[in-house]
């Protein structure tokens, strides 16, 4: 999962550093991460995993780091699953 996250992110992240450099708790906003390319980040991770972030996970801390990103998708789709 964490292969398709940082794929995502090199292609809508906008970042400044290179993600796959990156740690997987590493702030993405501090690597250069904006709010509006955490939207197209958002949208792309719901078309990869088909999923679909309830408002209330659109905040900061979700697509703060590879990690966070990850654990939001597997909630995701435990919920999905269930």
């Amino acid at each position: 999962m964490t292969d398709e996250i940082r794929r995502i992110l090199r292609e809508n992240g906008r970042l400044t550093a290179d993600v796959d450099a990156l740690p997987d708790d590493a702030d993405l906003y501090q690597a250069g991460m904006t709010s509006h390319a955490s939207v197209n980040v958002m949208l792309a991770l719901e078309d990869a995993f088909d999923v679909e972030f309830p408002d209330s996970m659109l905040k900061r801390s979700v697509f703060e780091s590879v990690n966070a990103i990850a654990a939001a998708v597997g909630e995701l789709q435990a919920s999905v699953a269930s």
